[in-house]
């Protein structure tokens, strides 16, 4: 915990609403001796002010250094002072860009009480929060320089070959008895390269070359991850093969097993499995593969209006036919359980896989069309979807001899009187009703996750065997896909390719060096002691007080990581590399038996307690404490005021690594305080989720209830505690949702404890 204290004012960020050497004194007069050190500098970024720093830390053996100026998120770079723990206070975005009463009509803003009042609760908890706070470390494990890839395919195979080229070794996994996967099954890719316009081989040999001829894989066919304990850094991989089971030690997992086909009984509506010569473009391409492609005349069809618009995708969704069942896996041993049958549900992977079906369509066309002169293929789409640089084959496609495009709704596939095919369409671009005879139909093929059917790496946690499961995301691993597109929620385990979403070879290639770099980052930060995501570099961890522990499993049972395992007893069991420093674990315990050195319930409690509570609200006005999520609502707030938006200068923000992490305890002391109310803005949760932690901010509303059910019995109106969900592009709807709390509080009037 800091000491002494170095206190610097920025004058370039904040100097021109704020009298700096009247909070000068506020620091002087509060803490005194705590703080030897406070400075106002005209430019705090400058290398001047910052060598002045660095001699004042000499000088005054100070260890603590609390910058106040602009928010933490900028030029977060350039306040680093070695064995120092440094802190910042907000007053530009949150402060004097935020606050909105005389500052925005044009009045003298230094000599605004409101406005003082508001920057020296800031810089006294952030003082408060400097003293409650430790160097963080020692959290390091010796990581195993081997990462597993699982999946032979075309993305587990470059994977693999990136891994094996950074200098770490690589046991590769693949449960058949070749390498390849589905790319060796293709006879041409889409364009791979310039000029994008011809099809061309895959290049799958050379790359099972490449794999095959480097020492550092090893390369274990014919078998399957039977189970996987530990923690990043040091998994240990039992793997069954041929021989037997083996125990591989690895620091990371890249799952790369890619994708199985539809159910296509789903497609009966088009004639499938009645009509001879209805097949899936999966069946097409080994057709052309094998060479027994004898059609001349092809409809491909991408419009399945038939099958997911009626009937039939309900009743294939919603129930499970007896046979289904049935066929559902039984566990192999005590150690794994069977795992949700899913083929049924699989027909709403096709709209996933729209895109890749668009251009499978087109190459698969041109394979009519080269084998013979009078070769003519029909693709008949709801929808065309093109992406990227693929833009060029459509292109290349529609000047093709024999080609013919249109958009159209199927309304039937018959047979003809001579033995072919009919399909017949409606609401063509030819503006009306057609009949189209040819030699075959081809329908698209849905891109099922192999997750999705079975389970491909069993977890020896005690969260289960298996990866969480969200119905969002329908079998694919549950990334978050805007902000960490490899991550699982098994930390160390990072998926790439298809198993993540469907996707062409060259969107493939790249999720697997994508993923394999996480896979690496994870190795070199468990092993120096740093979380790998979201927070980056973070050397905290969770601190368990044992002595005070009452095994309730709410911290076990809650993590969205599987960070905890519990003894016989229910006493948490750390694995601190699987940690992604949420803090959830901390907002669980009711007992508040864990803590992190940089961030804990003490801390944000004294800052709280920090806050100056008027105890007439009409003549000082209201209080509210904002705890906002560090990775949405804060920087949303900061975007706000930096484009000009105001909101009441009766609010103090206070920042928290995720809304999972906020304790009862905190909204008990704001509430004891008097302050009149606790806004908890955090991430979207539910199907249209966002949180970077995956369930905090669905966890913290659940909590809400249960704090509710305290303030009654208190007498406290649940109201004055309310949950806000925003993204971080809606700063424009923060301060609108900050006015409409304060008018709240303002009708209900102040909080019965105030001046207690």
């Amino acid at each position: 915990m800091a000491k002494k204290i170095g206190v610097y004012f920025d004058k370039s960020n904040i100097g021109a609403g704020l009298d700096l050497d009247a909070l000068s004194d506020v620091v002087t007069g509060k803490f005194g001796g705590s703080c030897p050190v406070v400075k106002v500098f005209p430019v705090l970024g400058a290398e001047t002010a910052r060598q002045e720093i660095r001699q004042d830390i000499a000088e005054n053996e100070l260890d603590g250094v609390l910058i106040i100026g602009s928010s933490p998120r900028v030029d977060w770079d350039l306040y680093r002072f070695e064995g120092v723990t440094v802190e910042r206070v907000n007053l530009r975005e949150q402060g004097v860009l935020g606050y909105g009463a005389k500052v925005e009509a044009g009045e003298d803003a230094e000599a605004d009480e409101d406005l003082f009042k508001l920057a020296a609760d800031y810089v006294r908890m952030g003082v408060v929060k400097l003293t409650k706070m430790e160097e963080a470390g020692g959290g390091e494990v010796e990581s195993v320089r081997t990462i597993m890839v699982l999946g032979g395919g075309w993305t587990g195979l470059t994977a693999a070959v990136n891994a094996a080229n950074s200098g770490y070794d690589v046991v590769l996994v693949e449960k058949e008895a070749e390498l390849g996967g589905r790319a060796k099954g293709l006879l041409k890719t889409v364009p791979l390269k310039y000029p994008y316009t011809d099809v061309h081989d895959t290049g799958i040999e050379q790359k099972i070359a490449a794999v095959e001829g480097n020492e550092r894989i090893t390369v274990l066919t014919s078998a399957k991850v039977r189970k996987v304990s530990g923690q990043p850094g040091q998994f240990t991989a039992v793997v069954k093969t041929k021989d037997g089971n083996q125990e591989i030690p690895v620091g990371a997992i890249v799952m790369a097993t890619g994708w199985q086909p539809m159910d296509a009984g789903v497609m009966a509506p088009f004639g499938y499995g009645t009509l001879e010569g209805v097949v899936t473009a999966a069946e097409f391409e080994k057709m052309a593969k094998e060479g027994t492609l004898k059609a001349r005349r092809v409809a491909f069809i991408l419009n399945t209006g038939l099958v997911d618009g009626g009937d039939i995708y309900t009743s294939v969704c919603d129930e499970e036919p007896a046979e289904a069942a049935a066929a559902k896996p039984e566990a192999e041993d005590d150690e794994q359980t069977s795992y949700e049958h899913k083929d049924l549900e699989s027909l709403r992977h096709l709209p996933y896989t729209n895109a890749i079906s668009s251009v499978v369509a087109l190459k698969q066309a041109g394979y009519v069309c080269d084998a013979s002169e009078d070769g003519q293929a029909f693709i008949l789409y709801d929808s065309m979807v093109v992406q990227g640089i693929h833009e060029r084959f459509y292109k290349a496609a529609q000047d093709k001899l024999g080609v013919m495009m249109s958009k159209a709704d199927i309304t039937g596939v018959a047979q003809a009187e001579d033995g072919g095919l009919l399909v017949r369409a409606a609401n063509t671009l030819m503006g009306e009703d057609v009949e189209i005879r040819v030699d075959m139909v081809v329908l698209p093929t849905g891109m099922v996750p192999s997750t999705a059917k079975d389970p491909v790496v069993w977890f020896d946690y005690r969260q289960g065997p298996n990866l969480p499961d969200l119905d969002l995301f329908d079998g694919y691993a549950d990334s978050n896909y805007i902000c960490f597109p490899y991550e699982t929620r098994r930390t160390g385990l990072y998926a790439a390719g298809c198993v993540r979403q469907p996707m062409m070879l060259d969107a493939a290639e790249e999720d697997a060096i994508g993923a394999t770099m996480k896979a690496i980052q994870c190795i070199e930060s468990a092993n120096r002691g740093m979380a790998v995501h979201p927070r980056s570099g973070d050397l905290s961890y969770p601190i368990f007080n044992f002595v005070r522990c009452t095994q309730c499993k709410r911290c076990t049972e809650e993590c969205p990581f599987g960070a905890l395992d519990d003894d016989e007893k229910g006493t948490p069991k750390p694995n601190f590399s699987r940690c992604r420093r949420c803090g959830t674990c901390m907002g669980a315990c009711p007992e508040r038996v864990i803590s992190f050195a940089n961030y804990n319930i003490d801390q944000i409690g004294s800052m709280i307690r920090e806050i100056e509570v008027p105890d007439d609200m009409n003549a000082g006005g209201p209080r509210v404490l904002i705890l906002a999520c560090e990775n949405d609502a804060y920087p949303a707030l900061d975007m706000a005021a930096l484009r000009g938006h105001h909101w009441s200068p009766y609010v103090r923000i206070i920042p928290v690594r995720c809304l999972g992490s906020v304790n009862a305890i905190w909204v008990a002391d704001a509430m004891s305080k008097g302050i009149d109310g606790v806004m908890l803005l955090g991430c979207k949760y539910g199907d249209d989720y966002q949180c970077h932690f995956v369930k905090g901010s669905e966890i913290c509303n659940r909590r809400k209830e249960n704090i509710a059910e305290t303030l009654n019995r208190l007498g406290v109106e649940p109201e004055r505690v309310e949950q806000y969900e925003v993204a971080i592009d809606e700063y424009d709807k923060l301060p609108g949702m900050i006015d409409e709390f304060m008018n709240m509080i303002l009708e209900k009037g102040p909080n019965p404890f105030k001046g207690y």
